[in-house]
């Protein structure tokens, strides 16, 4: 009998998308980033909202997603939805300096969400905050590619990830974002 509750143990532990790591030393409210004109984010400044942290390019085969980033966030940000663009070159797609990025953004897609400077995502390099998701959520927090997406619930921890090819307009976000909000 313990052996088989070991099994399974074991196997829901490799097959969890969370796994057992999800202790929360910090929350997303703890952390601070530099915004893509040069200014400090106080995450603090997100309290009790909902927060979708997504990594984008310029010259990534996603990068359209940016007009639907934007949808979502004119949807929810009223009801307490932060879309929080991250510009990484960690993929090397992405433009060289904040500038060309926010220009980019402005003039292709009408972004106003914010958004920070160019930042690293993934790796011993990545910013504290992707660190933070990794440890907390598992891998499944760690970018494999551009646009991908984490969401952050009302208390300041990871919910869920979504990965490059997820719409963020699409139902499987937008149902969990309403079921947050």
């Amino acid at each position: 009998m313990k052996l088989k509750i070991f099994t399974i143990l074991i196997i829901f532990m490799f097959f969890s998308k969370k796994g057992f790591s999800e202790n929360y030393d910090k929350v997303l409210y703890d952390f601070k980033i530099e915004s893509i004109t040069g200014e400090v984010i106080n995450l603090n400044e997100f309290q009790n909202k909902v927060v979708l942290i997504t990594n984008t390019a310029s010259y990534c085969g996603f990068t359209k997603q940016y007009s639907d980033l934007q949808k979502l966030w004119q949807k929810y940000k009223a009801e307490g939805l932060i879309v929080l663009g991250v510009p990484s070159n960690s993929f090397n797609q992405e433009k060289s300096n904040e500038k060309d990025v926010k220009d980019f953004c402005e003039v292709n897609f009408n972004i106003n969400f914010p958004m920070t400077k160019i930042t690293e995502v993934k790796g011993d390099d990545a910013h504290e905050i992707f660190k933070w998701a990794k440890k907390n959520y598992g891998k499944s927090a760690v970018p494999k590619w551009n646009f991908h997406k984490i969401l952050i619930n009302k208390k300041g921890k990871v919910e869920d990830t979504f990965a490059s090819f997820t719409n963020p307009m699409s139902n499987k976000i937008t149902s969990k974002i309403e079921s947050l909000l």
